[in-house]
Parts: structure tokens; sequence; C-alpha cells
């Protein structure tokens, strides 16, 4: 990695921007003390709301962190088939006995006034999910000091980012809980994502600019793993999802290791866009007829989720996860980074080491 991001955070260790409340600025504050780097999620928020968390980051860490900004979307969905959806939702309506949202709220995430206010109010680093900016938006970052980084899912999004001058590359394998952070959302292509390590390799080969891996990853060997094959540095979420200091519910980081919730799958059913998480009614229920309409799908069942998670009912919230939420440790932010750079040090010696315990040649 470029020694300029090298040079912000000692440990290869990122904690995943995860909107919707659970990157909290006590997170990313634990994370950066530990020597990772912490990340706030500006998703779904206002341009004041997202002020007011790197106030209050600031306020408690003077370590770097990153913000991460949502692209705005073009206008593809098809309104009769979100008109569809609405009515197959009538009878969640009437269960959690609150309206469905208006599917026209906005598609664009306030991110104008969200660059605005970064550029006057310059962060060490800022990420960007569902999309590249234009190398003028990059180059007015670069201008005021801040490192970009890029979501990727293929080679050529990857090369994309490359092209438009970002600082690095965020290779998101499809193990990862969230949303998906295609450039382009294009339903024929659900369920043809690639594996982390796979992807990595492939990314290595296409670009020069420094890789942070993400998807799955809940182990320091599995980011030792992700560093052979190519990376600079891994992206976590679903590790930090379980910690104290992160602003999921209690029902959310209960779920992760319920032996209810056994397995994952990619759904549209809550947003209109590939999205993975605990597979429970909902998913079930709504995933197969949902449209591809991001982010009209997404207002569309907004006051659905939070009423499900007022009622105490995991069956339908949005209970997003990597394919290692088994794995989550209720465990500290800062003592979780320092007890992944331990397996980290532990998996790179045993790698450097040969099969009798010798250093390998």
């Amino acid at each position: 990695m470029s020694s300029a991001l090298t040079d912000l955070f000692p440990l290869p260790i990122v904690q995943a921007p995860m909107a919707g409340g659970v990157s909290v600025p006590r997170l990313a504050a634990a994370v950066s003390e530990a020597g990772g780097l912490g990340f706030l999620a500006a998703g779904y928020k206002t341009a004041d709301g997202m002020y007011q968390d790197i106030k209050e980051l600031r306020s408690i860490t003077g370590r770097p962190f990153g913000v991460n900004l949502f692209m705005p979307q073009p206008e593809t969905a098809d309104r009769a088939a979100v008109e569809v959806y609405a009515h197959q939702l009538a009878g969640e309506s009437s269960w959690y006995e609150t309206e469905l949202g208006d599917p026209d709220s906005g598609r664009d995430d306030g991110y104008e006034v969200k660059l605005a206010v970064l550029l006057d109010n310059p962060v060490p680093v800022v990420s960007f999910h569902f999309g590249c900016p234009t190398r003028d938006v990059l180059d007015s970052l670069s201008q005021v000091g801040t490192l970009t980084l890029v979501t990727a899912t293929t080679p050529e999004e990857a090369q994309a980012v490359q092209w438009a001058g970002a600082d690095a590359v965020i290779v998101q394998g499809v193990e990862a809980g969230g949303h998906q952070g295609t450039h382009r959302d294009h339903p024929e292509t659900d369920g043809s994502g690639i594996g982390l390590l796979s992807l990595v390799a492939q990314v290595r080969e296409t670009v020069r600019i420094p890789i942070v891996a993400a998807g799955g990853i809940m182990r320091g060997s599995q980011i030792a793993a992700a560093l052979a094959a190519g990376a600079s540095a891994a992206q976590l979420g679903t590790a930090f999802l379980a910690t104290p200091e992160s602003g999921a519910s209690a029902l959310h980081k209960e779920a992760l290791t319920d032996p209810l919730f056994v397995r994952t799958q990619l759904t549209r059913a809550f947003s209109g866009r590939p999205a993975r998480g605990l597979m429970n009614r909902f998913m079930r229920e709504h995933g197969p007829y949902a449209p591809a309409a991001y982010p009209e799908v997404h207002h569309l069942t907004s006051g659905l989720r939070k009423a499900a998670a007022k009622a105490g009912d995991a069956q339908g919230m949005a209970l997003w996860a990597g394919q290692g939420h088994r794995l989550a440790r209720e465990l500290p932010a800062g003592q979780l980074v320092e007890v992944l750079a331990a397996e980290l040090d532990a998996a790179r010696t045993a790698l450097s080491s040969g099969p009798d315990g010798g250093t390998a040649r």
C-alpha cells in the first residue's frame, strides 16, 4: 500500500462503514485508537448528521478515520414493478401497523451537499459505494489532503476506479455482508459474484493501485490470506457488528450467533439492491419478488424495518451479515483489533515456516 495510507494506520485492519446507525463515532474511534482505520457511514444520513458525527468522533480521538458516501443512483426502476411490490407488502404494513414509505423520497442521498461539507471540513479518508465518482471529484478531495477509496466487485470496476484517480480500491467479495457495491445494478448478474480471494488475485493483476480486501473476513488468519493474495489491508464489517461500541440493535447482534439463523443470502427484499443478510421470514417471503429498484424499495420498507425492530421481531428486520457471521466475537472493538493483529502475526509466522517448523524456502 502507498506510504500515504500506511502512515495513517499501522495495522492493516479497516473497520467497514456500515450504514443505518451501526458505524457510530465511538466504534470508529475505538478501532482507530487501536491502530486500525475506523470509518463513519454517511449513507442514509443528512449532511448535518454526517457533520455532527465527524465532530463527535474528533472530540474522542485524534487518530485518522474515514467517511463513506453512497453514490447517486440512476433512474432505472420499473415503476409498475415497484407498485406491485408495494401491494405485496400490504400485509406487512397491516401486521406492523405502519404505513409503507414513499418510494420517491430521494435517490441521491444528499451526495453533493455531503461532498461540499467534506471539502470545507476535510477528513483523512473518504470512500465511495454504489459507483465510482468522477475524476474531478476525486481530484478535489485530493487537493484538500483527503485520500480516496472506491468499492469494486469486478476487475473491470477496479480498472474504472484506477482510471478515475482513486488512491486505492476496496475489492468486495460476494461473501460480504450488507450491500454489494456494484457500479451498475444489473439483475441478470444476480448470483454471479466472485469470491474474495479469487477477486483479489484477479484485481491485483489488473490494477496498480493498492487493494483493500472486503468480504467475510472474521479472523486474523483470513487477513493474512487476503494479504498473501495481493491486498494491502483488509476491511471487516460483520466482525465489528457484535462489539459493544457498534450501534447495531441487540437483536441484530444476538442473531449473528443464534442457531436459528443458519445461513446468509443475497436479497433485494429490503432495498431493491443485492445485499447479504441472515435468512429470515421477510427475505423468504418477499425476496423472490422484490424488483431491482434502489432506493425506491429501501424507502418503501424503511418503516416496516423500524417497526419490526421496535416490536423485537428479528424475522422482519434487515439483519445484514457476511458469510462468516457465526465467527462473531463479543469483544470491545479495540480489543478485537488487538486480537486480530495477534492472529495475523501468528498466521504470518506459520506461513513463513516450513512443514517442519523451519523457515520456508
